[in-house]
């Protein structure tokens, strides 16, 4: 089996898109003074164009707190249908 791909921050993702949208250049160049895949600078130049957020926000950070909202969403759900029937099933005992 392959390696899993490595996990980058969002301020790393941030500070390599940087550098490429000032100075241009290649992905391949970047990736290679960053020591990353050029196919995810490609990826994160992309995500960061479509966020079009402003230069001081982090488009990578809000993707990470997305993902984090939306697991305590699930979670959410799951724990309040176990008291729903929990609840059922008590009422139902009683009666």
């Amino acid at each position: 089996m392959g390696h899993p791909p490595p996990k980058y921050s969002a301020e790393f993702k941030q500070q390599a898109v940087r550098p490429y949208r000032e100075r241009g250049g290649t992905y391949a160049e970047m990736a290679r003074e960053l020591g990353c895949d050029a196919g995810s600078i490609s990826d994160w130049v992309e995500g960061a164009d479509a966020a079009r957020a402003s230069p001081e926000d982090n488009p990578f950070k809000v993707a990470g707190e997305n993902r984090r909202l939306r697991r305590e969403v699930e979670r959410l759900r799951r724990e309040n249908e176990m008291l729903l029937e929990a609840s059922a099933f008590l009422t139902g005992r009683r009666l």
